[in-house]
């Protein structure tokens, strides 16, 4: 295990680069972003430790971060001033772009894995808004209505973007649709809603909506996500029967801030909590390792090596299938190895 620390600021986001196996970003903020500057750090993976090769400070807390798909040395920032940045490693130590129409903090920040020219961002204001690098205003706002906590394009479908928001629903909008009264809008799924099957160990009564603050595409199955949030449950979904959950996984004991499906296996997925643990988990759906292909899911190890609030998780690319890189408010970035932390089945 390889470790950072981010001496002063709080981390809130990490991000692998699309591009090295040995590149890392980190979003923070000082004073647990409550108050003070951001700053963005970029990250070496080298023989000798995790080495800072450059940083940014801005003048707000940094919520998340998004590495460019289109060029190696670019990358976004989502700011609690509301504004979004792009830097360059290569040049200077200001921003080389930067937007700014969300009316408060921006939380999270996506970009296109398909059009790899539009990238997305979302606002506690809430909206989603769709830009790209090249033009000063957004291309398209898709109100939501609810403070938005994290939105995505599909990484299988250029035009189709999901958000989560502090509603307890999954939104699915079509940017190929005429902007109507749905505004783009062709799916609201309650999130709170009960799973399609009874899960052992989970009761059926409802506690009611509860505010889902992270969501990820499944990379391998083209209607399957994940949400998770301030219940502590992860609830997988298929957007062909959109009335609820397809599954249910219990465990956290506080609200979970980051999940991340894996880009190499199809039922993995990894989660950062506030109960200090990151633990990797299957929905059940692998065949070939005994899963009926919808079936039960369940915790396959934990990582509680930190000692504040877990707030980021990513995957590597690239290598082995199993590194990945998480950060908290203990002023840590930790790169592990998954397979070290799972449980014999």
């Amino acid at each position: 295990m390889l470790e950072f620390r981010t001496a002063g600021f709080n981390p809130y986001s990490t991000k692998y680069s699309p591009f090295f196996d040995s590149r890392l970003a980190v979003s923070a903020g000082a004073n647990f972003g409550l108050v003070g500057n951001g700053r963005l750090y970029i990250l070496n993976l080298t023989s000798n430790g995790i080495a800072c090769e450059k940083y940014f400070e801005t003048q707000d807390c940094l919520f998340d971060t998004a590495w460019s798909e289109q060029h190696e040395n670019q990358l976004l920032t989502a700011g609690g001033d509301g504004s979004l940045k792009l830097f360059d490693i290569g040049v200077g130590e200001f921003p080389v772009a930067g937007w700014q129409e969300h009316g408060r903090e921006v939380f999270s920040v996506h970009w296109g894995l398909v059009d790899k020219s539009r990238f997305a961002s979302s606002s506690w204001d809430g909206t989603v808004k769709i830009w790209t690098p090249e033009r000063k205003e957004s291309l398209v706002t898709l109100p939501v209505h609810s403070r938005v906590y994290s939105a995505q394009f599909s990484p299988h479908h250029p035009d189709i973007v999901t958000c989560v928001s502090r509603d307890s629903h999954l939104r699915v909008y079509d940017l190929r649709t005429k902007a109507s009264a749905q505004n783009h809008m062709t799916l609201a799924i309650p999130i709170h809603a009960p799973p399609k099957l009874p899960v052992p160990g989970y009761g059926q009564g409802s506690v009611g909506p509860t505010e889902c603050l992270t969501h990820d595409w499944n990379k391998y199955r083209d209607s399957v996500l994940a949400t998770a949030g301030v219940d502590g449950v992860i609830r997988t979904f298929d957007l062909r029967n959109p009335s609820g959950p397809v599954n249910l996984l219990p465990g956290h004991e506080y609200a979970v801030r980051k999940i991340s499906w894996s880009p190499h296996l199809s039922d993995v997925l990894l989660s950062a909590s506030y109960d200090m643990t990151c633990r990797v988990w299957t929905d059940g759906s692998n065949v070939e390792k005994g899963g009926s292909g919808a079936g039960f899911g369940r915790e396959l190890g934990r990582m509680d090596a930190h000692t504040e609030f877990a707030m980021g998780v990513d995957w590597c690319l690239f290598g082995a299938e199993g590194w990945c890189a998480t950060c908290a408010w203990d002023e840590r970035v930790l790169v592990w190895d998954v397979r070290e932390h799972m449980r014999a089945a």
